[in-house]
């Protein structure tokens, strides 16, 4: 099972608590679990990446193990620590202004 962090409002929006459990087929790369997730919550599909272009939104990141993998192609594989359900895949809403 991968385990999925979401921020507090995707989660609102997603209406769950705590972290999100999917089960990827085949390999576990960003593109995967997303598709994973928006299977299960379509809610949430347009919330983090483009329908059309399946293009990360603007102010959302993905992190695992410590990395920001926002600038990651999306077939690129999740470490095997995430593929495992050891590590989180975060998914996080990005901060800006001054």
């Amino acid at each position: 099972m991968i385990r999925v962090s979401l921020p507090a409002h995707l989660r609102a929006l997603a209406r769950v608590d705590g972290e999100v459990k999917l089960q990827v087929e085949g390999k576990v790369t960003q593109g995967s679990v997303l598709d994973a997730l928006e299977t299960l919550h379509p809610t949430l599909r347009g919330a983090i990446r483009d329908q059309v272009t399946l293009k990360r939104r603007p102010y959302i990141r993905f992190f695992a193990c410590g990395q920001d993998l926002s600038h990651e192609p999306p077939d690129t594989p999740l470490p095997d620590s995430v593929a495992q359900g050891t590590d989180l895949f975060l998914i996080v809403g990005a901060m800006s202004g001054g």
